[in-house]
Parts: C-alpha cells; sequence; structure tokens
C-alpha cells in the first residue's frame, strides 16, 4: 500500500507513542540539516576535488596523515570541522526522546558533537568525534579549539608530541567496545529507526543485521539496500520528521 507523506508520519507517530525501547542510527544525512556536508552526494565531500593529486578518501586516510601531516591538517581542518554548527530538528527531537525514556541509545557515524550539543547523552560515536584528539606520544588529550587555534600541526605542550583528532581515517579499525555496545542496543531494541545513511558502508552498515526487534523504520532521501525490509520507509528531511512526531 502507497501510503502518503502524512499517513507515514502518524505511522511513526504511532511507533514511537507505543514504544520506549527506541535505538537510532545516523548518518550523515542527519547532519546536513545543520548545513554539515555529507560525504557521497552529488554535492558532498567527496564530490569535490582533493588537494594536487590526492583524492578525499587519501587525504582522510591514516597513511596521508602520517606521511603528509600538515596537508592533512589543512583539509582537515577546512573540510570536517564545523564549530559553528548548530543541532537541527532531527538532534533536538532525539534529545526528547531520550529525556522521555523512550530513546535508549544514539549510533552515529558523524563527528560533529550535535547530538551531544542537542542534550542527548547516550551518544555512541561510531567514527570517533572531533571534539577529542590526543598527544600521540603521551596520550594527554586536548579540545578542539587547542588544535584549530594552533597553526600547522598541533603539538602536545607537555612533550611535543602530535596531537591527532579522535576520528576514525581510513585504513583504520573501529573501536571494538564501541561496535560490541552499538550490537547490544540494537539486539535488544523493539524499535530500531536508521536515517540518514545509504547504508552502503560497511562495518557500520552490517550492525542493523542485529536487529530483530519489532519496527524497522527509514528514513532518508534516497532508497536504501534495506528498504525492503523496513516497517515503514519515509524519503523525507528527518528533522521534519521527527519534530512532526512530537508535536
Amino acid at each position: 500500500m502507497n501510503l502518503s507523506k502524512s499517513d507515514r508520519i502518524a505511522a511513526l507517530r504511532d511507533i514511537i507513542k507505543e514504544s520506549d525501547n527506541i535505538v537510532f542510527f545516523g548518518g550523515a544525512g542527519v547532519s546536513t540539516e545543520s548545513n554539515i556536508p555529507d560525504f557521497r552526494s552529488a554535492g558532498g565531500l567527496y564530490s569535490e576535488k582533493g588537494k594536487g593529486r590526492f583524492s578525499p578518501e587519501e587525504m582522510l586516510s591514516h597513511t596521508f596523515f602520517m606521511r603528509y601531516t600538515e596537508d592533512f591538517f589543512d583539509y582537515y581542518k577546512t573540510k570536517l570541522v564545523h564549530r559553528d554548527a548548530k543541532p537541527n530538528n532531527a538532534h533536538l527531537a532525539l534529545a526528547k526522546l531520550e529525556q522521555m525514556g523512550k530513546l535508549k541509545a544514539i549510533i552515529t557515524q558523524n563527528v560533529d558533537g550535535l547530538h551531544q550539543k542537542a542534550g542527548s547523552n547516550e551518544v555512541l560515536e561510531l567514527h570517533g568525534s572531533v571534539y577529542r584528539n590526543y598527544c600521540m606520544k603521551c596520550g594527554k588529550f586536548f579540545d578542539l579549539d587547542y588544535v584549530m587555534d594552533m597553526p600547522g600541526v598541533p603539538k602536545c605542550d607537555d612533550c611535543g608530541g602530535t596531537v591527532k583528532p579522535d576520528v576514525v581515517l581510513y585504513e583504520e579499525g573501529l573501536d571494538t567496545n564501541i561496535i560490541d555496545k552499538s550490537i547490544r542496543y540494537i539486539s535488544n531494541a523493539e524499535v530500531l529507526i536508521v536515517a540518514g545513511t545509504s547504508l552502503t558502508v560497511y562495518p557500520a552498515a552490517g550492525l542493523i543485521r542485529y536487529f530483530s526487534g519489532k519496527h524497522l523504520v527509514l528514513i532518508n532521501k534516497t532508497p536504501t539496500p534495506y528498504d525492503s525490509l523496513a516497517k515503514l520507509v519515509i524519503n523525507d528531511s528527518i528533522g521534519e520528521t521527527l519534530k512532526a512526531c512530537l508535536d
């Protein structure tokens, strides 16, 4: 049956109303409404040219970071850090659902910290966060301003080691503790809302295979490989959709 937009929002509103065991899994599309570009869309980060002979993917790799550290930070500070970004309706709605006791966890592929800015507490960051940075030599942690305000390659003020953003670069593995915790939340959830992701990037996309609950809901502007498995698919704005469910 081909439901209208209002019918789909009404259906999601009912699902949310009836459950107090919801998990949210979000990708880059959750933050595009905060004017943070995604990676793979037509206007996304990967559609741009990198620096010289390097592609954006190469410039965000562990190899590039180690070999061309200054060039890495030039690119990283310009393209991946958005200090002025504000939480949008999606972030705010999810924080409200957590406060209501309905949402148990947010699992995110984003590194922008907007869920925490919106007031969410249980946020599992699969790819790390730009707000955490550490010295590769002594392990001392630094905030985002320390990295952004230091010209060139940020150095530790204690030992002089290079300060690396706590984000997962290409060629680096995900944190197994975060993965295990995410699997537990998804496995135990009654409702899994997946939004703003094409579900084509692994291993993160494979996490939804652990869901065996009642309602799988997909919110994304374009179709995903998992649409046929979902109880409800909404191809619309994530922020508008979630806000409408709480109005």
